[in-house]
This record gives C-alpha cells, structure tokens and sequence, in this order.
C-alpha cells in the first residue's frame, strides 16, 4: 500500500518504492509530531540536521554534503545548513529511528509519485526522505512574487520517486484544487502545494497598512488544478508572539510603535518648515 499524501496521528503505514521495497512508519503525537521509520539492515534515510530525536542502537549516524539536495553557497549565505544526516542501519536486524519536527508543527508524508515527481514547499519545510528524494532551494525569478526576506526569497523544491516527509505548523489542512479553481491564502500559511498549481502574489492594500498595521499584507492567489496544504500557524508567526511575550509593554501592544513615533516627528518637522518656508515668502 503506498503512502497517502496526508496522515493522522497514531496511525501506521507502509510505503512501497517504485522498487517494490517496503518501508514501514508510524507518526506519533499530536502538535510536535514524530515519525518513527523502520529500517530492515542496510537500508537508510537522509534527513535535516537536528531533527533525530532517537534511533535503535544498530542505526549509524553520519553527516554529509549532498551537492544535488543544496544550494550550496546560497544556502549557507542565507544562514542554511549544507549538509545532510544518513541514518544507516548497519545491524543484522530491523532497526528504527524517530524523526521530531523542530517545532509545534504535523508531519505531513508525501509520496512524489503521486505528484507527478515534485511538490513545491516553504523554507525549511523538508524534514526527512526515504528512497530517491531530492531538495532544491528555488529561486522565484518574477518581480511581483519576489518577498524582501530570505524566507520568502528561498523555496524548497522536492523532487524524486520515493518518500519525503515535510512540516506544517499548527492544525494542516488540505485542500484539491479543480481545474481553473481559485483559493485565496495568506502566503505564510502556504506548507506546500504541488507544481501543478498556479501561484500569484497579491498585495492588499496600500502601503500605509504597513506602517500603520495591519495582517493579511500579502496574499496568495492559487489556481488549480492541484493540492495545497494549508498550516494553521506558521512558525514565523509562532515566533513574533513569543517575542511579543518577553518585550515590554508598548512594544508587545504596538511591535511598530518606534516607527510610527519616527515617522510622527518626521511629519511634523515637515511641517514646521513648511511653515516658516510659506512664512518668509
């Protein structure tokens, strides 16, 4: 039985490669999930690096650099690691190893088959990879769908036949786009969607919304057909609430209250010499 593309807590599945071999996995928890991955002797899996929470005393270890999976320089100037995690069951016997997500997030199996061999997904989305799976930093070369970060600026491209395993913060809903259907997203809720689906970025809005506040700023307009999995809390999102715990009281209100007393006195200097400019003329 080969793998579905979207999975519940505590229930087990067995993967079967293009090969016809078999690799069974279970996905335990609820918010930060685990994928525990059986390993019959001499098989292995590639994963991100940090991510082994534990592994059966005859599963090896070991740290490599996968030209094919990385961006290479890129990655590395961004603050991205460039190398990769083997977990290499050297034993006589069937071994395991358990995958954690890195954050309150769902692991999401994806059978690339199913997806016509590729499946586009945010940064730092891929988690681990069974059988022939390969990651690729892509670069959105249009203006329109360029965003001012690195998160936004980096894509992670999966290719292959085989099983990857990817992240979603929160609650992960997925949604079957027909052909010409369009679903409007908030662009850091977007986990992943398949190649087939046509992504256009739309601000709403005028600039004024950025100084003065405001969510929902960018917003992904997706036409099908495909399949896009939607997270209910991305990690960046995640993270400005934590910071907005631990920071005083002004600025966990109003996290853009510095720029909006900039811009307060640069109006009224404006002003002023508007002033006394109409006043001597």
């Amino acid at each position: 039985m080969a793998a579905p593309s979207f999975s519940t807590p505590f229930q087990p599945f067995v993967y079967q490669s293009p090969q016809d071999c078999v690799t069974p996995f279970q996905i335990l928890g609820g918010e930060a999930q685990i994928v525990q991955i059986m390993l019959k002797p001499q098989e292995k899996i590639i994963a991100k690096p940090g991510s082994m929470c534990y592994m059966s005393g005859s599963v090896l270890m070991e740290s490599i650099y996968i030209p094919d999976n990385e961006a290479g320089v890129t990655q590395w100037l961004f603050g991205k690691s460039v190398t990769s995690i083997v977990f290499h069951n050297n034993g006589s016997s069937d071994g395991f190893v358990g995958i954690a997500a890195p954050s309150l997030a769902r692991i999401l199996p994806i059978d690339l088959a199913t997806f016509g061999g590729e499946i586009l997904c945010q940064p730092d989305a891929f988690l681990c990879s069974v059988d022939d799976v390969k990651v690729n930093n892509t670069v959105d070369q249009r203006p329109r769908n360029m965003i001012a970060s690195a998160e936004g600026f980096l894509r992670q491209k999966i290719s292959g036949q085989g099983l990857a395993f990817i992240v979603g913060g929160g609650s992960v809903v997925q949604k079957r786009l027909d052909v010409g259907e369009v679903l409007s997203v908030d662009i850091s809720s977007i986990a992943a969607v398949s190649s087939t689906v046509n992504v256009q970025v739309k601000y709403n809005g005028p600039m004024r919304r950025i100084v003065f506040g405001g969510d929902n700023l960018v917003t992904a307009i997706l036409t099908g057909p495909g399949i896009v999995f939607i997270q209910s809390l991305p990690f960046h999102r995640l993270s400005q609430r934590i910071a907005r715990a631990v920071t005083s009281p002004n600025m966990r209100d109003n996290p853009k209250f510095f720029l909006q007393i900039a811009i307060f006195f640069f109006l009224a200097y404006v002003v002023v010499v508007s002033s006394l400019i109409l006043t001597d003329m």
